[in-house]
């Protein structure tokens, strides 16, 4: 066939946009590297077809999650809930991939591995000829069981029977082989340090080092990190209104107020969690937070990042978490080490523990913690004049003459307030002019 006869009988130059006597170049390979163009909608018009056919949004869920979907992504808890309904589907996979798998109970992890029926193959050895296997492949457990585990309820059960060690840390423990994370680029090196000792050989990846969030010091703070020494404020130390329901006021208030102080300062609300390790301490710092930051205030309608408890921000960060210990009588549940590491992991640029150093500094368990955070000042130190973001940084010498430290609650209270009160005449003066 001639050049000239297969632009003359090309059935699609219309759709191309093409001009016979702009392109008198057409060849046959052009031609079939249009045809195939044209192919290629037709395949995915037939991939929409079925989409068009079925009507309610369940049937077309089931067709992309059987006949499209290359990843899916769920709960255990909903893979117990729909695996009848994947296994009657004819629902296939080959690859598991588990996340968090150090905080799942054996029996939840199990379950993802029977969502699909078995193959049957040949089998001579078996009376029926043939036998039953899974076409899974490959399943890949990511956890850490330095952290905690999953929450057993029952005490008996958790204590007596072990159903709080996941599968993870169990085949850990007999030796499976593993592959260990042996580089951190969460928090700045110091702040590593109060955790990484639980880790073998855990170092920092090459931004830790050079990044310049991770090079400049904190506004408004001599320290990355600091554990707070609170007293008993007004006469209080912790309490229970209920039991087991601990709270401390001084803490919540403390932490309370040095939140206001850093949003004062410029640093953004969302970047600063609050944790604490009882439920009833976070209950009291969300009512100190709606009263201090609550409509009629300067700090209206400003709310930090998080504010949680500790077990579960379990796998969460932010840049700067304030974190309350509550017990003043005894350590607590804080004794478990894996609660330790996951409460002081949880930062990334800086860390302010309000506690009572007498109870948690002496604490046998936690020394390799406690210890590094008792080689600096108990009282909260601040930088006078300095906001966020500073270009001050790590390391560098700060004049005396700006260092304040703070005595109590009371003190930093007394800051913010003062600096509340500048904030609405600045505000004033603003609407006058």
């Amino acid at each position: 066939t001639g050049r000239m006869n297969v632009e003359a009988i090309f059935p699609f130059r219309k759709y191309f946009g093409w001009n016979i006597a702009a392109d008198s170049h057409m060849t046959i390979v052009g031609a079939r590297e249009k045809f195939a163009a044209i192919d290629k909608v037709f395949e995915e018009l037939a991939e929409y077809r079925p989409l068009e056919l079925l009507r309610s949004q369940r049937q077309r869920t089931d067709y992309l999650l059987t006949k499209q979907a290359r990843i899916v992504a769920m709960t255990c808890t909903h893979a117990a809930i729909v695996r009848s309904r994947l296994v009657e589907l004819g629902f296939q996979y080959d690859n598991l991939l588990v996340e968090e798998a150090g905080q799942m109970l054996d029996v939840e992890t199990f379950i993802p591995l029977l969502l699909q029926r078995g193959e049957s193959v040949a089998d001579v050895k078996s009376s029926s000829g043939t036998t039953t296997t899974s076409r899974l492949k490959r399943v890949c457990l990511i956890g850490d069981h330095h952290q905690l585990p999953p929450v057993v309820k029952n005490m008996s059960f958790s204590r007596f029977s072990n159903l709080d060690q996941s599968l993870f840390t169990r085949l850990i423990r007999l030796g499976v082989p593993t592959i260990d994370l042996n580089k951190q680029g969460r928090a700045r090196a110091d702040i590593a340090k109060l955790y990484s000792w639980r880790y073998r050989d855990l170092g920092n990846l090459d931004h830790v080092l050079t990044r310049d969030s991770f090079k400049k010091a904190n506004a408004g703070f001599s320290h990355t990190f600091q554990m707070i020494n609170v007293e008993e404020f007004e006469g209080q130390g912790e309490s229970t209104p209920t039991a087991y329901f601990y709270q401390n006021i001084g803490e919540a208030e403390y932490a309370v107020a040095l939140f206001q102080y850093m949003v004062l300062i410029g640093y953004p609300p969302q970047k600063i969690s609050i944790l604490t390790t009882y439920n009833g301490q976070k209950e009291l710092l969300l009512d100190i937070l709606s009263q201090r930051c609550g409509p009629g205030t300067p700090l209206a309608g400003i709310r930090p990042g998080a504010v949680s408890t500790v077990d579960h921000y379990q796998g969460q960060q932010n840049d700067f978490i304030l974190l309350s210990l509550v017990r003043t009588r005894a350590v607590g549940h804080l004794r478990d080490i894996r609660r330790l590491v996951v409460a002081v992991s949880r930062a990334r640029l800086g860390l302010y523990v309000f506690c009572r150093w007498a109870v948690f500094g002496s604490c046998h368990e936690l020394q390799r913690t406690m210890g590094q955070m008792t080689e600096r000042p108990d009282r909260l130190e601040l930088v006078k004049e300095e906001r966020y973001p500073t270009e001050r940084r790590l390391g560098e010498k700060i004049p005396e003459e700006k260092k304040f430290v703070v005595d109590d609650v009371a003190t930093l209270g007394n800051i913010v307030h003062s600096m509340q009160e500048s904030l609405c005449s600045a505000g004033v003066d603003e609407m006058e002019e």
